[in-house]
């Protein structure tokens, strides 16, 4: 009876996270969940805490992410990104997708999935609606790029370290691993929606008008956004974790661009939404109470099995699992059990890479 309360409870609060009804956050859902968990005595209140403990890096990442890239909204470096790519289009309608697509790629490298999905699409919109252009293959270009530059570096994508949690490789184990994986899926996103969208980009660009400019709160913080990245990209190449150097980052940015605007501090940090770190904390208490309800138990008897018969069988079928999975559900949830279960001794190596793979699949229905 336990067990299948678990079960239920779990379910229900990931179903209820997807749904969101009456536009509800979906942070309450999951924390609510979690909360009856500890309350109903289905996970000890010491599992509970060590479970969120066990994300301290991840939250510290996100936060730093989440601060940058409203830093960044707010001072108006991605209004100024999608103004210039309007401007290089010179009324082709082709080229402002290509150059949308350009920069999607760079920011979600460099800045994480989630800033290109949330903080420059908007951006995207106001241009190519002022563009009088069809905006749905530049809103698509944003999507997916988010999806398929996101495993391009350790810092493109907050999955990459719930998956691999304390066994993340550096910088340059990454890129070894998945520097062409990542150039294919860029380049065969792009030629698939350009292929796809092509009657809707014959349509001529409207680019008469008055450039935005890059002001001065906007420089420092694109500098600001450039520390960031370099920090980052130092701690990655010594193989240290990330969530520390992140939310560090995010800081100074955050100070010196307060410097001269006192208002941007209190207008940036009311700006970010913090309920995502209370989303992920009550996932990583879920995650943790269904595998002593037997999903661990039953994601290593899985890999068992695909391994005894072959190991590129038991990526595949991992991988094609995770994937369905986080087209059912949420990437991140997946992420976290899928990571829990490859953190056992003797998974992790053959099959790590495909789970990463097939577990960013999910962002598009996220």
């Amino acid at each position: 009876m336990p067990t299948a309360l678990i079960w239920i409870i779990a379910g229900t609060s990931i179903s209820l996270m997807l749904v969101r009804p009456k536009r509800s956050s979906e942070a309450l859902w999951v924390s609510l969940g979690a909360a009856l968990l500890v309350l109903f005595k289905l996970i000890s209140l010491r599992n509970a805490i060590a479970a969120v403990r066990a994300g301290f890096d991840v939250y510290l990442f996100l936060a730093g992410m989440m601060l940058l890239a409203e830093l960044a909204r707010q001072a108006g470096v991605f209004d100024w990104l999608a103004d210039v790519a309007s401007q290089l289009a010179g009324g082709s309608s082709s080229r402002l997708f290509l150059l949308v697509y350009l920069v999607g790629v760079v920011v979600t490298v460099f800045l994480s999935n989630d800033a290109t999905a949330v903080v420059l699409t908007p951006a995207v919109l106001a241009t190519v609606r002022w563009a009088e252009v069809e905006p749905r293959p530049h809103l698509l270009a944003c999507a997916f790029i988010a999806n398929a530059a996101s495993f391009a570096l350790p810092i493109s994508n907050p999955a990459n370290l719930v998956v691999y949690g304390s066994h993340l490789p550096n910088l340059f184990g990454w890129l070894r691993t998945f520097w062409l994986p990542s150039l294919i899926s860029i380049v065969t996103t792009f030629l698939c929606l350009r292929w796809l969208m092509r009657a809707a980009l014959r349509r001529r660009v409207r680019n008469h008008r008055a450039r935005i400019p890059l002001t001065n709160d906007a420089r420092l913080a694109l500098a600001g956004l450039l520390f960031g990245a370099a920090i980052l990209l130092g701690a990655s190449a010594r193989g240290l974790p990330l969530g520390l150097p992140t939310c560090a980052a995010a800081l100074v940015a955050l100070l010196v661009v307060s410097l001269r605007d006192r208002r941007m501090l209190a207008s940036v940090v009311t700006g970010v939404s913090w309920s995502v770190l209370s989303l992920v904390a009550g996932l990583f208490v879920i995650v943790e109470a269904l595998n002593g309800a037997g999903l661990l138990d039953a994601a290593r008897l899985g890999l068992a099995r695909l391994s005894v018969v072959s190991v590129p069988l038991a990526r595949f079928g991992a991988g094609f699992s995770v994937s369905l999975l986080s087209n059912l559900m949420n990437n991140l949830p997946v992420g976290l059990a899928s990571g829990s279960a490859l953190q056992q001794p003797g998974y992790y190596s053959p099959m790590a890479h495909a789970i990463l793979l097939e577990s960013t699949s999910g962002l598009i229905c996220r």
